[in-house]
């Protein structure tokens, strides 16, 4: 479809940007990898687009009081290069390495990624589409399709970024339109709500990601992720994690999914395995965890029980290779 008529402004601050957005119809754009397809199937029609494009501050990546700070305008194609990323924080230069295609990282931004709309079969498609085959509950209707029985959106977060930020301890920095910044937890960021997944005011924009300073010895992490092609799609089931060991016993575990509920999933639980060697049965336990706790539906052609079954295979496999353990789990 042709997009509607909108008008699009740049404006020169980010406080400028944020009293804009706030305004009735109005939507944020930074790099358009997500938002321009969805308007052109006819999902959202704002008035008026707020590019942030003018704002180069956000594109930084420092350090800044211990903290990696990552703007919130850094390309997705930046990350995946990023040597400090590497060294420090390979999780999230493993989920960048691995969003879309080399054309889509290039212009794909940290925050578009973390504010990346939710996905269903039934939301994603052509008015057309959607129109002959009844509006959902996300846009337009007053049915999920997915849980028709239920009054509450399905639609699957599938960010990258998000899970493995998440597993790195983030949190974000967010402005206001009042001018005000606040910094939350990045799990703070997100509902349980596929209609309605971001925990944003009107006209507050993301402005930043800051990283923990770097782990200790001992610590590593890194991002695995599972999708029908190797490129271009969006993960079926993604995992992230950061483990920790001393003298071979795990002193941190931290465990973040994506593409199976309709936030970035923290995994609960996962201090209990403050202790234990990395063992099959260790793997056992985790594998068992994050099936308890992924919670994909009927939202992709593929089955839900299939994607829960990948971020369980997903997190073995990872937690072996940080482990070291060739041989796997």
């Amino acid at each position: 479809m042709a997009l509607a008529e909108f008008t699009l402004l740049r404006p020169q601050t980010l406080e400028a940007a944020a009293r804009l957005a706030a305004e009735p119809d109005a939507c944020v754009i930074a790099g358009g990898t997500g938002l321009l397809p969805n308007l052109r199937r006819g999902i959202g029609a704002p008035r008026t687009l707020v590019s942030l494009d003018a704002l180069a501050e956000l594109r930084e990546i420092e350090r800044r009081d211990g903290k990696l700070r990552i703007g919130a305008l850094a390309s997705v194609a930046a990350l995946s290069q990023s040597e400090s990323l590497k060294k420090h924080y390979g999780a999230v230069r493993e989920a960048a390495s691995s969003v879309a295609a080399p054309a889509h990282r290039s212009a794909a931004t940290l925050g578009g990624n973390l504010c990346l709309d939710t996905r269903c079969l039934y939301y994603n498609q052509s008015e057309e589409w959607r129109r002959a085959n009844g509006y959902c509950l996300k846009l337009g209707g007053d049915t999920c399709h997915v849980a028709p029985q239920g009054r509450k959106c399905r639609a699957a977060y599938s960010g990258d970024l998000a899970p493995a930020l998440l597993a790195l301890g983030a949190e974000i920095e967010i402005a206001g339109a009042d001018g005000a910044r606040r910094v939350i937890p990045l799990e703070d960021l997100y509902r349980d709500d596929g209609a309605d997944y971001l925990a944003l005011a009107p006209g507050e924009i993301i402005a930043a990601a800051l990283l923990p300073p770097s782990a200790a010895p001992g610590s590593r992490s890194g991002y695995a992720k599972s999708r029908l092609r190797g490129a271009i799609d969006f993960p079926l089931a993604g995992v992230a994690m950061t483990l920790a060991l001393d003298g071979g016993r795990v002193t941190q575990l931290r465990v973040a999914l994506t593409g199976t509920n309709s936030r970035p999933l923290l995994l609960q639980g996962c201090e209990t395995f403050s202790g234990k060697t990395i063992t099959p049965e260790t793997a056992d336990s985790l594998s068992k965890l994050v099936q308890k706790q992924a919670g994909p539906m009927r939202t992709t052609l593929v089955a839900a029980d299939y994607r829960r079954q990948a971020a369980s295979a997903l997190a073995r496999r990872l937690l072996a290779r940080l482990a070291g353990e060739s041989d796997g789990l």
